[in-house]
């Protein structure tokens, strides 16, 4: 559908029950579940889909392996079961990944394993494998490129990895076929309530960040899920005579990932180091044919778009992962150094100590004029979020009650019902990607047209015409993650995928401020002081 027919379609309901506003993670959850229980959803989206947060995580399905040492079994508990349900409703996108912790001193492979034990017990049938000691051999045969000097041996487990903004685009999908209307570039500049009735509805104006006409909706109960960007929301939506009344719900913290080449840890297994040398963690897992190294976890007090690595982060990365492969790496072996801002749940020791002390755990809030505000978690308990949201709309009465539990077995779009084997999320990209949809995906002209990256015309013309896609970055970043992969392959094709893109759309596909994001995705420029 095009996009004046998406605008088109979102106009002609009238009130809604539930409009969500923010199409990250939880938002388009949010928007799934509802619509599953039979509301009328609309959900709006200032940029792109899982243009936020939601596409820059760490790629990790998991309950936490960290939350272990903190006590927080009903965190970890939670998260492994949905990792379980994740797996189950997306098997295209979400898959089971090895990782072994390397032990280079002997207390390490009994003292981590025993967790890890723990960890199994409390998956319990959710489990996705046993966790298994290595000696010093089959540790190196897991992880080919570990540093071989001081391996004692190490220990496996099992989690999950995905491709976080592909299953943000299944849930966009999977909503809009269960009746919500979903829209990108369409940024609510301002939300206002009014009497309507026995029920109190809420007027949201909106702009089309596309150049369209600015529009209103109306809805019964609105949901901020704008990530970390929930406070600038709220203060929006207080009273003239109380603006910024609202207190601040997020910390927020950032965490800066490199992409290196596959052959500095070739294999089917992720690395864990579970302490660095200053007691963070480092991961090292393989991703759509690259390494992903990371991440930090840095306070942050602004909120840009596109944050930037600091040189310290940088330098922590490089030099940790230097310490546990056998060949160090350099800011020349980049492809790619992206940064992602999490929106931690603020609390008042905060201002003590760093952003770890900061909760991971969701929180869900409403104001007195009536916005339910949703914030914190990770993408493992989308859903699970997204219940807890409709539940405290329910509560309040914004929403009349209705049974839920559909999210939870309701198969995301893609999903294919067959027991073939399905190809490792860490192999190069390809039309494997789409699941159920790649015939559909090369039905479309120019299956055959090799752009680069195992892009090819008709995957940016199937972009284009079902996948919501407007610009190059929404093709390259998100529908083809080749930004987050290879920044210069990316900026290389960006000149074919906009005239392929102005071919569909009749559009500016924004082609020049792309190239300028690739340049930022790359070390030299990334990187600030």
């Amino acid at each position: 559908m095009k996009r004046d027919e998406l605008i088109e379609s979102l106009l002609q309901h009238g009130v809604y029950d539930l409009a969500v506003i923010g199409g990250g993670a939880t938002g388009l959850g949010v928007a799934l579940d509802a619509a599953l229980r039979g509301f009328s959803v609309a959900l709006l989206e200032s940029h792109d889909f899982a243009s936020g947060t939601s596409s820059r995580s760490t790629k990790l399905l998991h309950g936490g392996v960290r939350y272990l040492a903190q006590g927080n079994l009903a965190l970890v508990r939670e998260a492994l079961a949905e990792r379980a349900t994740v797996l189950r409703i997306a098997p295209h996108l979400a898959q089971p990944l090895p990782f072994v912790m390397p032990s280079y001193r002997w207390w390490q492979t009994p003292f981590y394993g025993l967790g890890l034990k723990l960890y199994d017990l409390l998956a319990g049938r959710a489990g996705l494998g046993r966790t298994e000691f290595l000696g010093r051999e089959q540790t190196l045969q897991a992880l080919p490129g570990v540093r071989p000097s001081g391996l004692r041996g190490g220990v496996k487990y099992w989690d999950g990895q995905f491709d976080d903004a592909r299953l943000a685009l299944a849930l966009a999908r999977s909503a809009e076929a269960a009746g919500a209307r979903v829209l990108n570039y369409a940024e609510v500049t301002a939300v206002q309530q009014r009497s309507g009735g026995d029920t109190a509805l809420s007027t949201m104006d909106v702009t089309d960040r596309r150049g369209g006409a600015p529009f209103q909706l109306q809805a019964r109960c609105v949901v901020n899920a704008t990530g970390v960007w929930v406070d600038a929301l709220r203060d929006r939506t207080q009273p003239a005579a109380n603006p910024g009344a609202a207190s601040c719900m997020v910390s927020p913290s950032q965490g800066v990932h490199v992409v290196v080449d596959r052959d500095f840890l070739s294999g089917g297994h992720a690395l864990l180091v579970p302490k660095t040398r200053d007691g963070r963690v480092l991961f090292a897992v393989p991703w759509l044919g690259k390494l992903v190294l990371g991440t930090t976890d840095t306070p942050r007090g602004d909120l840009p778009r596109e944050p930037d690595a600091f040189a310290e982060e940088l330098e922590f990365i490089l030099g940790e992962a230097s310490q546990v492969l056998s060949r160090p790496v350099r800011s020349e072996d980049i492809r790619s150094l992206w940064v992602g801002l999490r929106p931690l749940v603020a609390a008042p020791e905060a201002a003590e100590g760093g952003t770890k002390v900061l909760s991971r755990e969701h929180t869900v809030v409403v104001d007195g004029n009536g916005l339910v505000t949703v914030t914190g978690g990770k993408w493992t308990t989308y859903r699970a979020m997204a219940e807890d949201v409709l539940e405290r709309c329910f509560a309040h009465r914004l929403l009349p009650p209705r049974a839920g539990g559909q999210s939870a077995r309701h198969v995301l779009l893609g999903a294919e019902a067959t027991s073939s084997p399905v190809t490792p999320l860490y192999a190069a990209p390809g039309i494997h990607l789409y699941g159920a949809e790649g015939p559909q995906v090369l039905a479309c002209p120019g299956r055959d047209v090799v752009l680069g990256g195992g892009l090819t015309e008709a995957m940016v013309r199937y972009a284009a015409r079902f996948e919501y896609a407007q610009t190059v970055e929404d093709v390259l970043a998100r529908r083809w993650r080749l930004l987050f992969l290879d920044a210069a392959e990316a900026a290389r094709m960006a000149p074919q995928v906009a005239s392929i893109l102005v071919e569909e759309l009749g559009a500016d596909p924004e082609l020049a401020p792309f190239q300028r994001l690739c340049a930022r995705y790359l070390p030299v420029a990334a990187a600030v002081s």
